[in-house]
């Protein structure tokens, strides 16, 4: 819920901005002087400040100049609103708020003097003057122009003030903008005015100084609305954009880890799933003695150490940044440094192997208990890949394919039960860091020459 701060000393003025931020979702707190203002904007932060510009004791423009000036509130959104103008005042909105010029007013009467009249007095005070003599033409003026408030005669012909007043609140654009009705009439008209949805109504001849005096309020008024009917477009563009990042969110989070699919969201496009070339640590782990396990025990046993087995790789995942690549039953690929590059890839893996070989224990130990033998391998290589998503509409996987995620497969299968098996180019990039043996050469499907391993001990201490 966005928080507005309301700096106004008119309880009358005040009343009517609370209710409409309140009704509008919004929560408000308010200050009557500027000092308070100050006191309640450092305290709370609030996501806007409307400020008054005349309070009293040190006025909003010396207000918004100290919270401009504290750095817990140097960044606070300000609009300054005020009926009057100023040197002043224009210079410091200038900086740092929305300044307030004279606003439009449409003038809607059929007499062409009445019309010169206001004229007169409103355009010495700043204010733009459009003019219609018919209903008809004042609605196609709101719609051309866009009035910031209308002066409306009641008593016209063909479509009288009542029902241009009603129109303009039937439409939403401008349901809430200023009326003033302006007759000769008193007594019920008043009444029948305020019911076809007018702001106030001046009786005619008017008082010059009662006149400006509603004009400036209603436009007061107006400004804050205006303000608020900006803010609400911006929140719910930002709701708009939060749900479509979870959307993509849900999506990627089918095969990536946390933090790498918060990444790619953020990156606000797929571009980083296009296919590419990236050198990569790849890792395989699969349970031993899973094929006859499977085939002596029931479907809902088997399922359920499955689920214990993805639940410890899962934790191991985020922890260490590691891309899920297949899901094959007992087996699981990770692979590490793409899409998002990371630091030191190969001893990432070797880690994580390490890490999870700790948690295994405690899980098998746990299976040996239920009458479950089994045990898990690890294999490792580090080397060139190309990366990207593969699959097909309705359903995708990110895949790290190439020589590598081979030659780690099949030292997963070449692994006895809690071995970590990592290749030769892997062993050179981190020897020093960790404890290993050599274990000789294997002879591998898909590779034409013996290929030289060894097996992970233990990560010497840093």
């Amino acid at each position: 819920m966005t928080r507005v701060l309301v700096v106004e000393d008119n309880d009358k003025n005040m009343k009517l901005f609370r209710d409409v931020l309140q009704a509008t979702g919004h929560d408000t707190l308010e200050a009557k002087t500027g000092e308070e203002a100050v006191d309640l904007a450092t305290e709370h932060l609030p996501d806007l400040v409307l400020m008054d510009v005349q309070l009293p004791g040190i006025d909003g423009m010396e207000a918004l100049s100290r919270l401009r000036a504290d750095e817990r509130t140097a960044g606070l959104r300000v609009v300054a609103l005020t009926a009057q103008s100023s040197r002043r005042s224009s210079a410091t909105a200038e900086a740092a708020v929305s300044s307030n010029g004279a606003g439009k007013i449409l003038v809607v009467d059929d007499v062409p003097e009445n019309v010169r009249l206001l004229e007169a007095v409103l355009v010495p005070r700043g204010y733009e003057v459009v003019s219609a003599m018919s209903g008809t033409e004042a609605l196609g003026l709101v719609d051309a122009e866009e009035p910031d408030l209308v002066l409306l005669d009641v008593v016209m012909p063909e479509m009288d003030g009542y029902a241009v007043c009603r129109t303009l609140r039937e439409n939403e654009e401008t349901a809430v903008l200023p009326v003033i009705m302006v007759t000769s009439s008193i007594g019920p008209e008043k009444t029948k005015a305020i019911e076809a949805g007018a702001d106030d109504f001046i009786p005619k001849p008017f008082n010059h100084d009662e006149l400006l005096t509603r004009v400036k309020s209603l436009l007061r008024i107006k400004r804050y609305h205006d303000t608020i009917k900006d803010l609400n477009r911006t929140l719910e563009q930002r709701v708009q954009d939060q749900v479509a990042e979870l959307e993509r969110l849900r999506e990627l989070r089918r095969f990536l880890s946390p933090q790498l699919a918060d990444a790619i969201v953020k990156s606000g496009d797929k571009s980083i799933l296009a296919s590419h070339r990236r050198q990569v640590a790849v890792l395989f782990c699969d349970l031993r003695g899973y094929t006859n396990f499977a085939d002596s025990v029931e479907p809902e046993e088997l399922m359920g150490v499955l689920g214990e087995f993805h639940d410890v790789v899962g934790r191991l995942v985020g922890r260490f940044e590691a891309t899920v690549g297949a899901l094959a039953g007992d087996g699981v690929e990770l692979f590490f440094n793409d899409p998002i590059e990371i630091e030191d890839p190969g001893f990432r893996a070797v880690q994580l192997s390490c890490a999870l070989r700790e948690e295994m224990a405690v899980l098998l130990e746990h299976w040996r208990k239920r009458g479950y033998e089994l045990d898990f391998g690890v294999g490792i290589a580090l080397g060139y890949a190309t990366c990207g998503e593969i699959g097909f509409e309705g359903r995708s996987d990110y895949a790290a394919i190439g020589s590598v995620t081979n030659l780690a497969s099949r030292l997963s299968d070449e692994a006895t039960g809690g071995q970590i098996l990592i290749s030769q180019r892997l062993y050179a990039d981190v020897e020093g860091r960790v404890d290993a043996e050599p274990v000789g050469e294997f002879t591998l499907k898909g590779f034409p020459r013996p290929v030289p391993a060894h097996n992970v001990i233990a990560l010497r201490s840093a």
